[in-house]
């Protein structure tokens, strides 16, 4: 696609090894980068998109799968900010299979936790109908990182929150030894506590949560 061969070009053209390498240390050498700061990176992008712009519109998920398919980790970002503007409130029920997709495809913190709160959150704010089924099946899972989207998807819901699954959620995980899942538990609970402070401060006390994700959990309260 004349898209993804431009923004390839353009990303070849402006890497820089120099900021690869710490990128790629501070991402625990799990990603190649090409060593596009945001700033940058987003510009480039931008120009692209805005030369191919019915090209993206109309192929913005072939076109996402295509970029994750690639091993710089800059791609990744570029395809899930297009997925985000592209589907934002104009999501299909099948695009659940490509959340998933992405949600484990090259996953680390920095993709799984856009993805959840702007693609799966908004995909469930769209299909409610949809959310016990997916979260349940997401929780469920063998793999951390969709357990952690299943905890953290509801993040910008805020007085939409539905309490009882996100405290649910929580409990069904609060003595996972894995870093990242008591990392989202603090974070879920501390963004929710903005709304319900008293509610979280609440449950903090009755659950058996680690001392990671309470700490978390309270921390502005």
């Amino acid at each position: 696609m004349n898209f993804i061969t431009e923004l390839t070009a353009s990303y070849s053209q402006n890497a820089s090894p120099e900021k690869a390498g710490p990128m790629e240390k501070y991402m625990k050498n799990n990603f190649v980068y090409h060593g596009l700061k945001t700033e940058l990176r987003r510009s480039l992008q931008k120009a692209a998109l805005e030369k191919h712009k019915d090209e993206v519109k109309n192929n913005a998920r072939e076109i996402a799968l295509a970029l994750y398919g690639k091993k710089e980790r800059e791609f990744h970002y570029s395809a899930i900010e297009i997925l985000m503007i592209e589907l934002k409130k104009k999501f299909v029920k099948q695009d659940i299979d490509l959340i998933e997709k992405i949600l484990v495809t090259h996953p680390w913190w920095d993709s799984v936790d856009t993805i959840s709160k702007y693609l799966l959150g908004g995909y469930l704010e769209q299909f409610p109908e949809e959310k016990y089924e997916v979260i349940e099946r997401f929780s469920a899972s063998e793999n951390m990182w969709l357990n952690r989207a299943a905890i953290i998807f509801q993040l910008g819901y805020k007085k939409a929150t539905n309490e009882s699954l996100l405290f649910s959620e929580c409990e069904k995980h609060c003595q996972s030894k894995e870093f990242f899942i008591q990392k989202a538990i603090g974070w879920a609970l501390r963004e929710y506590a903005k709304t319900n402070p008293e509610a979280v401060k609440n449950f903090v006390a009755s659950a058996s949560l680690k001392p990671l994700s309470s700490r978390e959990a309270l921390k502005n309260l």
